[in-house]
């Protein structure tokens, strides 16, 4: 379903995301209260959406990470995204019209793996993502353009087995909200503005959602934080120690790298598992 009501929402301008949110949860109220229901919300401009939405319908708030693999020198025009659980989504048609070599790809995806990794462990610590199999989730966002995020998110959750997904959007041109229809089980789209140019042209403020924002609204809507009490000096300074030095795997023909670089012109190099120390060599 692809929802427009022009006396609920003057096509214009929202006052900000957060007022985009609540519009936008006066759409969901099929979804209030009910125990399967889940919103997740697209990082970092979708969470202060989200939070409106779940406030209102009574439901959890989580975040799913999804990184725009914009075209180097042309970063706001998307050739595809890269989601949490390693799926990769590229627009083909895009790269088959400019030429875009494979090279270019890898680089620009084992820079944005990088970037969802940092995200994953910036936002949610030491959490595990939330358990969707069998639940209804509502996926938010502050606004589609080519889509392509919203692609990549909901080809992650297809493969955690959700009940449903409902995409649900402030503002969207009207082309995305159909297209969205063939991979959602519900599509809310608040306003489908011709013509649309650009999400941003439809809110007064549209500045930039700060990492400490998002990190305040999961709290605020109850996202438990990790528990500093329970954690150690020698524990803190250990995991930091890991994150500063371990590099992700991004799924890129470039992943060993800096491993590469490590053992240069060493003639043999020994390998084993982080957890078992050095003595066996």
């Amino acid at each position: 379903m692809t929802t427009t009501d022009p006396e609920l929402i003057t096509p214009g301008l929202f006052r900000d995301r957060r007022e985009a949110g609540r519009l936008l949860a006066a759409k969901l109220t099929t979804y209030a209260n009910l125990p399967d229901v889940i919103v997740l919300a697209l990082p970092r401009g979708g969470v202060p959406v989200a939070y409106e939405v779940a406030r209102a319908l009574g439901a959890p708030l989580d975040v799913f990470i999804v990184r725009k693999l914009g075209l180097p020198g042309y970063e706001e025009l998307a050739m595809g995204a890269v989601a949490t659980g390693g799926v990769r989504v590229l627009n083909d048609q895009l790269v088959k019209r400019l030429g875009i070599p494979d090279h270019v790809i890898e680089a620009v995806a084992a820079r944005e793996q990088q970037e969802l990794a940092r995200r994953e462990r910036l936002y949610r610590g030491n959490r595990l993502p939330p358990d969707v199999r069998g639940r209804t989730v509502i996926l938010v966002d502050d606004g589609l353009a080519t889509g392509a995020t919203m692609h990549a998110a909901i080809q992650a959750l297809r493969q955690q087995q959700p009940a449903r997904i409902v995409v649900a959007v402030p503002t969207a041109p009207p082309e995305a909200c159909e297209e969205m229809k063939a991979e959602a089980d519900d599509v809310i789209c608040a306003i489908t503005p011709e013509p649309f140019h650009a999400v941003g042209v439809w809110y007064e403020d549209f500045s930039q959602t700060t990492d400490e924002e998002v990190r305040e609204l999961l709290v605020q809507r109850g996202m438990p934080e990790d528990s500093e009490a329970t954690k150690s000096p020698t524990d803190s300074a250990t995991i930091e120690a890991v994150r500063a030095a371990a590099y992700p795997l991004a799924g890129s023909a470039r992943d060993y790298d800096p491993l590469m670089e490590r053992i240069g012109e060493a003639r043999f190099a020994l390998l084993g598992e982080a957890s078992h120390g050095t003595h066996e060599f």
